[in-house]
């Protein structure tokens, strides 16, 4: 720590310095027509171009220098020479920059002997004094938690994680592409809502100081974009975050980002396809190939995707009906050595025991959940032959659950009672939208609907193993 002050107060003192000469080193606009990427596929020698980056790497030889400029794009390297920028311009502004700070370079193209593209500099701007020190270039940002906190640190020096943001960007400009191209509106719901519903789990909750009204930060925007199908809307997706007041994981974040899609006048396969298709084109025009390198698999895309029927393994591993009562459920789990802690566990959590203890192991496939529970599902339509089950899967991806769909229901009768039922024990909304069943008295058109998860999805894109490595800036505990 007394090494790291030491350093900080050079540096303040070389910004004195400057602004002793009467040079402000903030704030000054630049104009920086092109990246440095494209500066180098367009420049050619004797071009006078100008750019601005931050200064990676300095190499000093007596009265002149190289130094790399670096922006979100590329790097570009500099060369600076007493005789050509004024040797008070060198002395006095020039060497008393240091890595890490950010700078404007007006000057000429040329290759150096190795055939490196060069800016010869005639002009330095100084555009931010940089007062921290980067980590050593060797070294790099390494500790994970300090990553986490100081993701501006961990963007600058490590360029695999900037590709991994980029790449996300990428995924989610291509999603858009697709559902904008086959007629769906992007549209905006409520992040604050009155009723904690649309999903299950534990909502945050705030206060509104004007209407006096208590609200919750979304769990989903599922209920609001059905009431866009009532409303004539026949195909709507939001990008959407949520939040739920949970744990932390390499695989949960309290605030985490997915999109979900309604079609009217399809159903729970309709969803299956849609789901196989923006897969495989986001695959084919993010990595230019319909396979995913995640850890040691390579998840081939190519439909039609495996079934896995949830029903038939909870039965055969376990013995469980989707009648049985959850105190039925506990004791045939416990009698195949699953252990519960908790002594009024409700069927939901359950089931969420059994879905991380049946999670398929998808290997090289992508695998669809289906014959899910109705009792579980209080949003989908029952099947026919089935009504125990619903109309419904989750998608599980190199062992993770990416995405969730069904036909939606869209009896108000109907759902009415499954809200009432879902209110004894179980958890979920914590009162019934009555607003959401008149909607459906109206009459909502049969619909399906499909819910991806980015941040698991973008996991398995950029082939990263936590999902913090995904999120910009998560979800931590204080620093101590």
């Amino acid at each position: 720590m007394e090494e790291m002050n030491e350093l900080v107060k050079q540096r303040i003192d070389k910004l004195n310095a400057i602004k002793e000469i009467g040079i402000e080193p903030y704030g000054k606009r630049f104009d920086k027509p092109v990246n440095i990427e494209i500066l180098l596929k367009e420049s050619k020698e004797g071009d006078s171009v100008q750019t601005a980056g931050r200064i990676t790497a300095l190499r000093e030889h007596g009265k002149s220098s190289f130094f790399d400029l670096r922006d979100s794009s590329g790097r570009v390297q500099v060369y600076i020479k007493a005789d050509i920028v004024g040797k008070d311009i060198y002395a006095n502004i020039f060497k008393k920059l240091d890595i890490g700070d950010i700078l404007g370079v007006k000057g000429k193209i040329f290759k150096t002997h190795t055939g490196e593209i060069t800016i010869n500099a005639e002009e330095i701007t100084i555009l931010s004094k940089g007062l921290r020190p980067l980590p050593e270039k060797w070294h790099g940002l390494k500790d994970v938690d300090t990553r986490y906190r100081q993701r501006y640190v961990d963007l600058i020096v490590n360029e695999d994680v900037r590709k991994v943001f980029q790449t996300r960007s990428r995924i989610i400009s291509k999603i858009r592409e697709l559902l904008d191209k086959k007629g769906f509106l992007e549209v905006e719901t409520p992040m604050m809502q009155r009723v904690a519903g649309g999903a299950a789990g534990d909502p945050f909750k705030t206060h509104h100081n004007a209407l006096d009204i208590d609200l919750y930060l979304r769990l989903a925007p599922e209920l609001y974009l059905k009431r866009l199908l009532v409303g004539g809307f026949d195909k709507v997706y939001e990008l959407n975050r949520n939040f739920r007041n949970e744990g932390i994981s390499i695989r949960h974040n309290p605030e985490f980002t997915m999109i979900e899609i309604y079609e009217a006048y399809s159903d729970c396969a309709g969803m299956m396809q849609l789901t196989e298709e923006i897969f495989n084109h986001v695959a084919t025009e993010v990595l230019g190939a319909n396979k995913i390198k995640f850890g040691e698999e390579t998840i081939d895309l190519t439909p039609p995707w495996p079934r896995w029927s949830f029903a038939e393994e909870i039965k055969k591993k376990f013995n469980i009906n989707p009648d049985d009562s959850s105190l039925e459920w506990i004791k045939k789990l416990k009698a195949k050595g699953v252990d519960f802690k908790a002594k009024d566990i409700t069927r939901s959590q359950i089931a969420n025991i059994i879905t991380e203890m049946l999670e398929p192991e998808t290997g090289d496939r992508p695998i669809f959940v289906v014959d899910l529970f109705a009792e579980l599902c209080p949003l989908a339509k029952r099947k026919k032959d089935s009504p125990l089950l619903t109309d419904r899967f989750e998608l599980f991806m190199g062992g993770m659950e990416i995405a969730n769909a069904y036909s939606e229901l869209n009896d108000p009768i109907e759902q009415k009672k499954r809200f009432e039922e879902q209110l004894v024990g179980q958890e979920g909304i914590k009162k019934i939208d009555e607003d959401f069943v008149r909607a459906l008295e109206y009459g909502m058109p049969p619909a399906g609907g499909l819910g991806i998860g980015i941040d698991r999805m973008v996991m398995l894109f950029a082939n990263q193993p936590s999902i913090r490595d995904v999120i910009l800036f998560p979800q931590l505990k204080p620093e101590a």
